[in-house]
């Protein structure tokens, strides 16, 4: 074997055993908190392999073909060669196999991301230009969520503010979804005035807000924490300052939220009639 196709095929392993450390790297999609979004991931690493096994098969070929018989080694082309009909079946069925073994594991995924029955929580999310409104339909509490004070008095022009000062700069709200965890939570989507788009990327859910349609999504959160997304579809002049964020509570704290957010949203009590 030939140095160069020595050089070649060490390259190629090297790649190969890169692979793990590019997987951990921050760049790559990260599994979640909720049973979608490690699906997605487990689907993304899955294809992401079967598509570098491919590669090394097909490039190796190529880079040993062309360092093996090039013209300079003295090959010659075969004349005689023009037509195969079983190389022409191989590779037509060999790809046809690998996206139907794709093609299985993401449509069962599909069909679960679109499987809203047994929810214990409903929320209806409505995007307005530029805010979020909160419903919690069996609890009939509702509330907007819109950027919090210290982000938006930086980003004006002329603030003398640093947004490195600002914890979760243009990611932080005044008033957080609140859910608890371990409980399947639908939400309904829609919009009061232009198209948005509701997107949490630890919760592995994104779904359009259009005006006029409710779109149904589903999540079940696996850990306590906050977790942060944005409205991901261009909705006007302040579409970059309308974050989401999510807070994921304890069943005790859940409740204990609840009632204030009850509490608040009371009508006051009436005055005692004058005597």
């Amino acid at each position: 074997m030939s140095k160069t196709i020595k050089h070649a095929l060490a390259v190629a392993a090297g790649l190969l055993l890169a692979g793990p450390a590019l997987a951990a790297w921050d760049l790559n999609l990260k599994p979640g908190i909720t049973e979608l979004s490690q699906e997605a991931y487990r689907l993304h690493m899955l294809i992401l392999w079967w598509c570098i096994g491919i590669a090394v098969v097909v490039f190796g070929a190529m880079i040993v073909s062309i360092v093996k018989f090039r013209k300079s080694a003295g090959a010659q082309p075969d004349t005689s060669l023009t037509h195969s009909t079983t190389v022409e079946v191989i590779w037509t069925v060999i790809p046809i196999v690998i996206l139907v073994v794709m093609a299985i594991p993401a449509a069962r995924a599909l069909i679960k991301i679109e499987d809203t029955r047994n929810s214990q929580i409903s929320i209806k999310i409505t995007g307005f230009q530029w805010k979020w409104q909160y419903e919690y339909l069996e609890e009939k509490v509702s509330f907007y969520s819109t950027l919090d004070a210290a982000s938006n008095e930086t980003r004006m022009k002329g603030s003398g503010k640093n947004p490195a000062d600002v914890p979760d700069y243009l990611l932080n709200v005044d008033n957080p979804m609140v859910v608890p965890v371990g409980k399947k939570v639908r939400l309904l989507v829609t919009a009061g005035d232009v198209i948005h788009a509701w997107w949490v990327p630890a919760l592995g859910v994104k779904k359009d807000a259009i005006p006029g349609f409710v779109n149904e999504m589903w999540f079940e959160a696996k850990e306590v924490g906050t977790f942060r997304g944005q409205c991901v579809e261009l909705c006007g002049r302040d579409h970059g300052f309308m974050p989401v964020v999510v807070e994921v509570k304890s069943e005790a704290d859940y409740q204990a939220w609840l009632e204030a957010q009850k509490a608040k949203s009371a009508p006051p009590a009436a005055a005692p009639a004058a005597i």
